[in-house]
């Protein structure tokens, strides 16, 4: 297995409508958090411990919620929120 990301159910769900420059940031801000949970959890589908449940990651222009699951090597995405006031 090798680790990535992807969105959860689908792109076309979770970032429906939103402009893409924030897509792009979600999408950079994805690919460290998947550097980041590899160099963490160096083997991911031996992991015996608890999932760490949803998280916030914080872009510009908005943010989105996230999981990481080491077992299967994923960030998955869930939802992405664009800020109203930028």
């Amino acid at each position: 297995m090798t680790w990535q990301w992807e969105y959860v159910p689908d792109e076309e769900t979770v970032a429906a409508g939103a402009p893409p420059a924030f897509i792009a940031e979600v999408e950079k801000k994805a690919d460290e958090l998947v550097r980041a949970a590899e160099a963490v959890h160096l083997h991911g589908p031996a992991y015996q411990g608890a999932d760490e449940g949803a998280k916030h990651a914080f872009v510009e222009g908005g943010f989105f919620v996230y999981m990481i699951t080491p077992r299967t090597e994923l960030v998955s995405i869930w939802q992405i929120t664009i800020d109203p006031i930028s």
